[in-house]
């Protein structure tokens, strides 16, 4: 299936991600994660529909602000049926590519 891909805004502390507009993120699959790390090991973990929804996953980080990481999920990425929470811990900033 062929859909447009969009980025959202860095995120640098918890929260929802935002389109470049500064807008939620609604219902959408994550199709990758750009990460920079900080200075000591962190993580990454995706929830849908806020701090205390479902964690669609964890990605976990090396130390290392330099070391910055792109994943890419497989087939479809990620459904977040509600939006896209991020919780980052020892991470300098996130994106996600969504569509």
């Amino acid at each position: 299936m062929q859909t447009d891909i969009l980025a959202s805004a860095p995120r640098t502390t918890d929260g929802q991600m935002l389109n470049q507009n500064g807008e939620t993120i609604a219902r959408t699959r994550v199709k990758a994660v750009y990460i920079v790390p900080d200075t000591g090991a962190g993580s990454v973990v995706l929830r849908d529909g806020g701090v205390s929804g479902p964690i669609k996953v964890t990605l976990n980080t090396l130390a290392g602000a330099t070391a910055s990481d792109y994943i890419e999920f497989p087939g479809e990425g990620l459904l977040f049926q509600t939006n896209v929470y991020a919780d980052v811990t020892t991470v300098a900033s996130v994106m996600v590519f969504y569509g």
